[in-house]
């Protein structure tokens, strides 16, 4: 919704400025294509002015036109206007005289007569008989880039055709239909366009001395518009700021009328997209840079937005050339700009109470662990001594020599073997307890792994008696290799005591250990239902238990396995598990030999 609505705002903007820039940019940096030949240039030049010991005047221009005459060109234009030439009487005729043996001979004026007007542009006599025909260099000075440069030409005026649109029409007669110039607007009565602009020096051209000196042979002019203009580098109003010069007017006002003829005859003005379409790029980018913003990690955010502002000058720069398609850029790229710098704000308050948050949690977290911690401690040292008592007392019950009966018998095992199950509940919660106070400290022995194997299993023979699972050990002879003998036991106890606990009646727990790369590799593998494969990731977890074991009558705390690991990962070492359901499951011990 903020996107949509940053759109529509940003998109009623008037951002014709930056526009301009773009549009600019885009003339100025597009290859170059040929002219279609049908304009040339006459320009007097620095050295045409030397050689004439001054500019040109009525009787230099009028040996011009006689001279052009020979040609027949299609039109002469002076982008030059009288008053900047000079001149006898006799000499103003005799350039009147040859301006009217040519075929169409006009002076371009910035002048525009309004209806009812007609004697404005007209010259005195004897040059009015001569046609001043308007032809108007526009400037964005009060609108568009307001900049002063001259980037449109006006085709019409008062439903009245100017003199570019009626040269160009005489090479292209389809452009008299005014719907059929393409990109053409409306603006304050007149129709206008963009001009097609090509580099400065585009267009050919020759001096004004080298004409009429005849260095250049007549037939060169001929059915062409020819432009005669100055460029002397002295008078300012002699040039105009283009979009390939912006800091200097340095483009002839004759090669700007060359721009605005060769724009109309090749009817190539530049076509500016459909509102509806800029709009809804806009809308498109805005919703873009507001999920970018709002969802993405700032790096690669900052990379795909730029990657996004580059495709779409990359692709507006292809629409532009070679197909004229003008898409506006200055509102998407407005709408990058401030839906990123609007958004971060916000995103950074949502981040800042996250953060907020997490930091509360993490705090209460916290406080509930060292509870929890210190509960347990105090717990299981506390049961400790009451424990012990129990345990005291069945013995000496056990070893008096008054006989017991077969019920007394049967409560005073189920007593030991309850105390000692809570024996060795109490322990792994202390172990527990000094993993997360980060307590457990390694007392290093050189032990030989399968004596280690030995004694674990003799202490487990009466439980796997209990179910008739018969302990099978294939161990290799091994050298002894440092580890803490209690810590490295439990493990052992905990992987077999688990074995025979979820094997079935009857079946077999193997045993096994060998030397391999430098590792004492110990297994424990039995034959019972296996373990579930979206279990296994989570099994070294604590307090985890599967479903199946949760719903079975053996009980656990769940810090069994996660014991087991963390002591073998003291010890440099791995362990992990293979199983298949109803196969059985096998779990690996590898301990290093040289823990260095």
């Amino acid at each position: 919704m903020f996107a949509f609505i940053a759109a529509f705002f940003i998109f009623n903007l008037k951002l014709d400025y930056f526009e301009s820039v773009f549009y600019d940019a885009r003339i100025a940096h597009r290859p170059f294509h040929k002219t279609t030949d049908h304009t040339e240039l006459v320009l007097i030049s620095s050295e045409t002015t030397a050689a004439y010991k001054g500019v040109p005047g009525f009787k230099e221009h009028a040996e011009l036109l006689k001279i052009l005459s020979q040609a027949e060109p299609a039109a002469v234009v002076y982008a030059t206007f009288p008053e900047d030439l000079k001149g006898s009487d006799q000499d103003k005729k005799l350039f009147a005289e040859q301006a009217l043996r040519l075929k169409r001979f006009y002076f371009a004026t910035d002048q525009l007569e309004v209806k009812g007007e007609s004697a404005k542009t007209k010259l005195a006599p004897p040059l009015d008989q001569l046609e001043v025909a308007a032809a108007p260099k526009t400037s964005d000075s009060l609108k568009f880039g307001k900049d002063g440069v001259t980037r449109r030409l006006l085709t019409s005026f008062q439903d009245k055709q100017l003199l570019h649109l009626r040269l160009a029409s005489l090479f292209n007669p389809e452009i008299l239909e005014a719907k059929k110039i393409k990109g053409t607007f409306e603006l304050y009565d007149s129709q206008q366009t963009y001009i097609n602009y090509l580099p400065e020096g585009a267009f050919p051209r020759s001096t004004f001395l080298d004409v009429t000196s005849q260095k250049i042979p007549p037939a060169q002019f001929k059915n062409k518009i020819v432009i005669i203009g100055t460029d002397t580098e002295i008078d300012s109003k002699d040039y105009v700021f283009s979009p390939m010069n912006k800091d200097k007017a340095s483009m002839t006002l004759a090669e700007m009328h060359a721009n605005m003829f060769e724009t109309l005859i090749t009817n190539s003005a530049p076509k500016k997209a459909p509102d509806w379409l800029n709009l809804v790029l806009t809308v498109l980018i805005c919703v873009l840079t507001v999920h970018v913003v709002l969802t993405m990690k700032p790096l690669r955010g900052i990379i795909i937005l730029a990657s996004t502002a580059l495709g779409f000058t990359l692709s507006a720069y292809v629409a532009f050339w070679p197909f004229g398609y003008w898409i506006d850029m200055s509102h998407p790229f407005l709408a990058i700009f401030l839906c990123y710098y609007f958004f971060i704000p916000y995103r950074l308050i949502i981040e800042n109470r996250r953060s907020w948050e997490y930091y509360q949690k993490h705090k209460l977290v916290s406080e509930v662990e060292e509870l929890k911690t210190n509960f347990i401690g105090l717990m299981s040292h506390d049961l400790k001594t009451p424990l012990a008592r129990i345990q005291g007392m069945t013995q000496i019950i056990s070893k008096d020599p008054t006989p017991l009966s077969s019920p007394q018998r049967e409560a005073l095992d189920m007593i030991q073997q309850s105390s000692e199950d809570l024996t060795k509940f109490i322990s792994t919660i202390l172990n527990y307890a000094k993993i997360e106070s980060q307590g457990v400290e390694l007392h290093m022995q050189s032990k030989d792994i399968n004596q280690l194997l030995i004694e674990v299993a003799k202490k487990n023979e009466f439980l796997a008696k209990v179910k008739h699972i018969q302990l099978v050990t294939e161990l290799e002879p091994l050298f002894s290799i440092p580890v803490d003998p209690e810590l490295i036991k439990q493990v052992f106890s905990n992987l077999i005591e688990n074995a025979i606990k979820y094997s079935p009646d009857g079946s077999k727990v193997l045993i096994t250990s060998e030397e391999v790369e430098g590792k004492v590799i110990v297994q424990v593998a039995d034959q019972g239902g296996g373990i579930a494969p979206e279990d296994i990731p989570h099994l070294f977890m604590k307090f985890f238990r599967s479903r199946e074991a949760k719903s079975s009558p053996i009980k656990g705390s769940g810090l069994g396995l996660y014991l087991a690991k963390y002591f073998v990962e003291l010890h440099k070492g791995q362990i992990n598990v293979e199983s298949t359901p109803s196969q059985g499951s096998t779990f690996t011990v590898e301990l290093p030999i040289n823990r260095a």
